[in-house]
């Protein structure tokens, strides 16, 4: 005899919040490798995309947005600096300090590393999923961004 199961029950906040934050940092870390090649570290891209969003800053300013020691982040733009990525110039507000701003070079590397990540994940869409499968995607897409407060 076969009992008639009825819908599954919906799953806690707590085990949705689980999953979510599970398959977010697998889905990170793939984005991450797939621009491997560029040379960047992860401090060295966020970096960057924060001089490229947020315009020029200082170093004490891009440490503290970083969550790393003021030494570190000076390492990390001279490393960007050498590569022509970023320039300096001195702060406006006070001669003595420095601003360091992305350089057109640092934009063109910065939208190549965001290129791949965008490609990857495009055509992991097309080869993975039909067209159902991404409607139900863009769906929890939206869901996400509402959660996040986008």
């Amino acid at each position: 005899m076969t009992q008639a199961s009825g819908p599954a029950p919906d799953p806690s906040a707590e085990e949705v919040a689980n999953q979510l934050a599970a398959v977010v940092g697998r889905l990170l870390r793939r984005l991450r490798s797939t621009s491997s090649e560029s040379l960047l570290t992860p401090t060295q891209r966020s970096v960057l995309a924060r001089l490229d969003d947020g315009g020029a800053a200082t170093t004490a300013d891009l440490a503290r947005a970083e969550f790393v020691r003021p030494q570190s982040m000076r390492l990390t733009l001279g490393s960007l600096e050498a590569q022509g990525l970023v320039g300096r110039a001195p702060d406006p507000a006070d001669g003595r300090k420095s601003v360091m701003s992305i350089t057109d070079a640092g934009r063109a590397t910065l939208a190549e590393v965001r290129a791949a990540k965008r490609n990857w994940l495009a055509e992991a869409v097309a080869a993975e999923l039909d067209g159902h499968e991404r409607r139900t995607v863009a769906e929890a897409v939206a869901l996400v961004e509402r959660l996040v407060g986008s």
